[in-house]
């Protein structure tokens, strides 16, 4: 029995008594995969990214590891909800527009202690200081500094259109702004560099490519390095009290925390490990997020029909967007089909040993993004289920 095989026969017994669709999270997958980051980081603390999460249970089951330390979250609600609920550091990843969710952060002490907002404008502080609403405390900031790779004078671009930021006097000057204004205390950076971070350098069949990808991956990572250590110089004559510098992404967590001026790295998809993080060469993580769809037909020889499973992920659309059949192995979509909103028909030799009622299980592509999808994760340790916990869906929340 190969291990993929193996897998499946403890998924299969552990929720035999639960009818698909169902997700689950094998937990000691999880725990391998955070002890990994851990070992990569070097001993720098981890940040976890809440949206490749989504579930507080996981939230805290992580943040309880030694190691591990503060969120990063994607919405202002949900950093608000977050530290209503106990998370006593949370780093808003991105800049808000939420008005109400400002002025309830300005007029509550805790809440303003426990939560980091993102800016790389003026104007959005402009908009903060006009949604206080009478409330009178002090905001955290932090500033996040543009990581893509410039070639040719400019002309080529790599990397993430965010921040407007790149060099050191602009991020100074920002953070000069946000020191002369009553009410805001800078107290962090942030710079996230995806095309290193969530760029596969291993693409399977390409090898010329994937090549590209690391030269580039390599180029990018010398550039930023230095550019990143003279922003934090820059910004640290602003505010010497800086509290953190954030950067890094699971598939960069060694090479960012090998930077001097980053204290703290950011990360999350590596808990997963979605079927976009198959392809590197730097590390390799267990698949612990799963989800499975129920066999409803069996159109012929070689094909069985599964209930739903169209669900793409985010991003530029493209295969790589969708979820793979992956137990048991050997299973393919039909060409003409893909993944369907209702229904999705599946090809291959392993089709004919299943029967009505068997589940297929899938991987996501994206790892949080699976559990807009489902209200409950179940966890499994071996062939048992031991808990049932509900991910931000189950809870009634959809942030985005």
């Amino acid at each position: 029995m190969t291990p993929r095989a193996a897998d499946r026969a403890r998924y299969d017994r552990a929720t035999a008594h639960l009818d698909a669709p169902v997700a689950l999270v094998d937990l000691d997958a999880f725990d391998a995969n955070a002890e990994d980051l851990l070992r990569r980081a070097g001993g720098k603390p981890i940040r976890v990214a809440s949206k490749s999460v989504r579930c507080r249970a996981l939230l805290e089951r992580v943040l309880a590891r030694d190691g591990f330390a503060g969120v990063m979250s994607f919405t202002l609600a949900e950093s608000l909800w977050l530290a209503r609920a106990g998370f006593e550091d949370v780093l808003l990843a991105y800049p808000s527009a939420d008005r109400a969710g400002f002025a309830e952060l300005a007029g509550d002490a805790k809440l303003a202690g426990a939560v980091t907002v993102m800016v790389d404008d003026v104007a959005q502080l402009d908009l903060i200081e006009a949604s206080r609403a009478g409330g009178a405390e002090e905001i955290r900031v932090c500033l996040e500094l543009d990581t893509s790779l410039r070639l040719l004078g400019g002309r080529v671009r790599i990397g993430a259109l965010r921040s407007p930021l790149r060099e050191p006097a602009q991020m100074a000057e920002l953070a000069r702004s946000v020191a002369r204004r009553p009410g805001f205390r800078l107290v962090g950076l942030m710079a996230y560099e995806g095309h290193v971070a969530g760029v596969g350098d291993a693409v399977a069949g390409r090898p010329l490519r994937s090549r590209a990808i690391r030269l580039m991956q390599s180029a990018a990572r010398r550039e930023l390095a230095a550019r990143r250590a003279a922003v934090v110089r820059a910004v640290r004559a602003v505010a010497p009290e800086l509290e953190f510098v954030n950067g890094g992404g699971t598939g960069s967590v060694q090479h960012t925390a090998a930077e001097d001026a980053v204290t703290e790295i950011a990360a999350g998809s590596g808990l997963f490990v979605p079927r976009l993080f198959d392809n590197y060469t730097s590390f390799t993580g267990r698949p612990a997020a799963l989800f499975a769809q129920p066999v409803v037909r069996r159109p012929g020889v070689g094909v069985v029909t599964v209930l739903g499973g169209g669900y793409p992920a985010s991003g530029a659309a493209g295969r790589d967007r969708l979820p793979v059949p992956y137990l048991p192995e050997g299973l393919r979509y039909d060409p003409q089909e893909g993944p369907g909103e209702v229904q999705t028909p599946l090809i291959g030799s392993p089709a004919d040993d299943l029967r009505i009622g068997d589940k297929v299980w899938f991987r996501h592509a994206k790892a949080g993004e699976l559990c807009e999808r489902f209200d409950t994760l179940h966890l499994v340790e071996g062939d048992r289920v031991t808990a049932a916990v509900p991910t931000y869906r189950g809870e009634g929340r959809t942030f985005l």
